[in-house]
């Protein structure tokens, strides 16, 4: 497959949640505002990236019995490192996001690239694959939270854009 079309799927044709419907929860959890969807959305770009990566990688040496299992350890250990750097460098953000950055353990948008691309692919393709796919999801993120932020308080990031009938 053309490496370019590869890349570019996921920000339309395969789009994860406008087009594929995946990512649902966090989705509707942490787009309160663009920033936190543009958090979130960078956050599983990174655990996306590393496990597709990691994935194709040990593909060949993973038995078919724990491949699932396997998987999840993979992306687990990548989940643990954007906790843990989230935790230190953006502290206010992690603390909005909450419970939200370990659940990206069980997100089916990753879990479901590692089983329909990562294990199937060479790492330059996941790793492209990843790529397209998590700046799709965090485009999706990032404008799913700038609308409702726009519409709750008449701001994106925080700049006032609307005057709402209190502040007048």
């Amino acid at each position: 497959m053309n490496q370019s079309k590869n890349f570019t799927k996921g920000f339309i044709r395969e789009n994860p949640i406008l087009v594929l419907v995946l990512g649902t929860c966090p989705t509707l959890a942490t787009t309160s505002s663009a920033i936190n969807g543009l958090g979130m959305g960078i956050a599983t770009t990174f655990v996306l990236i590393g496990s597709n990566v990691f994935v194709s990688l040990l593909s060949d040496v993973i038995p078919d019995k724990v491949r699932i299992p396997a998987f999840v350890v993979i992306i687990a250990a990548f989940v643990t490192i954007v906790d843990l750097l989230m935790q230190a460098y953006t502290p206010a953000l992690y603390e909005t996001l909450g419970i939200f950055i370990p659940l990206i353990v069980v997100n089916c948008i990753i879990l479901g690239r590692a089983e329909a691309f990562a294990c199937k692919n060479s790492v330059f393709s996941s790793f492209i694959d990843a790529c397209g796919m998590g700046l799709g999801f965090a485009a999706a993120l990032g404008f799913l939270g700038t609308i409702r932020e726009l519409l709750g308080t008449g701001s994106i990031f925080g700049y006032k854009f609307i005057l709402h009938w209190r502040d007048l």
